[in-house]
């Protein structure tokens, strides 16, 4: 049985998002490694960008500032 878990930004992915994920991740899984999609389990966690960081800055921050 895969287990898959996705973990994202919170930052309002759609109902409808979230499932063409699990539905993307899940038909990868049974052409690739020819899993069976009943027993294939995927998750997704949404993260506050306040608790996610990335080069030892919060994503909160790290969006606030202009791109080069």
């Amino acid at each position: 049985m895969p287990y898959v878990n996705i973990k994202i930004t919170k930052e309002g992915a759609t109902k409808e998002q979230k499932a063409e994920l699990i539905e993307g991740v899940t038909n990868l899984l049974v052409n690739v490694l020819g899993k069976n999609p009943a027993t294939t389990v995927v998750t997704i966690d949404e993260v506050d960008m306040d608790n996610w960081g990335i080069g030892g800055q919060q994503v909160s921050e790290l969006r606030k500032k202009p791109k080069p």
